[in-house]
């Protein structure tokens, strides 16, 4: 059901002519026509009954009047006061993983707030695996991804910014003073991953099958800082983004390893759903987001 379909109703139903209406709405009669045809085979109802060049509005054309009237009227209100105050409001939902929250989106939302106070900004924190349902079935407005740099089916993505990622270990770990390393060296080693579902997890278990080695041996987390602390005290092999272990690196606690990653690029990718109608607030959230991340490429 759209807007000007309510609009064309309204109007017919003042009118109750269907050339009156199409000239009050600058359309022509046959568009009209096929406005309140999608509009009644939405309601499964007729809205109105054509007697030669007479319209008159059925039974349940009269009691949906009363509802559209309200809402039109509650829609006038709503534009006269976001014109008056000169302030955008509504509301976006955004969903992210653990990682993003904590790396990348809080300059983002604390701009947000600070630059559109009106807009009622919900967030709602998903494992890596259950973004992407939760945008196609509208349980988010825009979704935050680590994600390899390629298109999605059904959705709008923009890459925000690149993402390296590092095979890591503690300073005291047998390879970490290794200069190089081959699949062998892996072997009888655990693994400190992410949930099953996560891409760049899926992707390094592919480049070790590609180069030889079969089943691993790992322990799965949902939760990069619990990689992290385990790593940093030797129970295993981390794979994390850079973003996320930068502090680490640099004061010794955990070495980077010589392992090549880079045959897929990743980086922190914004969706949203492609049939998904834009709003002020949304709009306002997109915007800004990419301001943000060309303005801050260390954030």
């Amino acid at each position: 059901m759209e807007l000007r379909q309510l609009k064309t109703f309204h109007t017919l139903a003042s009118t109750l002519n269907f050339s009156r209406a199409a000239e009050v709405q600058n359309y022509v009669p046959s568009t009209v026509t096929m406005q309140m045809k999608a509009l009644e085979e939405e309601l499964g109802v007729k809205l109105v009954d054509r007697l030669g060049k007479k319209v008159i509005l059925t039974d349940a054309g009269r009691r949906f009047l009363v509802y559209v009237d309200n809402m039109l009227s509650e829609l006038e209100e709503a534009q006269h006061a976001v014109k008056q105050s000169g302030e955008v409001t509504g509301t976006v939902i955004i969903s992210a993983d653990e990682t993003l929250c904590t790396y990348r989106l809080p300059a983002v939302l604390r701009r947000f707030r600070l630059r559109y106070p009106g807009i009622r900004l919900m967030f709602r924190p998903l494992a890596n695996s259950n973004l992407k349902q939760s945008l196609r079935e509208g349980g988010a407005d825009i979704i935050f991804m680590l994600d390899e740099d390629k298109g999605e089916t059904g959705f709008c993505g923009e890459k925000m910014l690149d993402e390296p990622f590092y095979v890591l270990a503690a300073p005291d770990h047998p390879l970490a003073a290794r200069t190089a390393l081959a699949i062998e060296d892996f072997n009888g080693e655990t693994f400190l991953l992410t949930e099953k579902g996560c891409s760049y997890r899926t992707f390094f278990e592919r480049s070790l099958s590609q180069k030889g080695m079969g089943g691993i041996t790992e322990l799965a987390f949902n939760s990069a800082e619990a990689i992290k602390q385990c790593a940093k005290i030797g129970m295993g092999i981390a794979i994390l983004p850079e973003m996320a272990v930068t502090a680490e690196v640099n004061r010794g606690e955990l070495v980077p390893l010589p392992w090549d990653l880079t045959a897929t690029s990743f980086a922190t990718q914004m969706y949203w759903h492609e049939e998904k109608w834009i709003s002020p607030a949304i709009e306002a959230f997109l915007n800004l987001t990419r301001d943000t991340f060309l303005k801050n490429s260390t954030l």
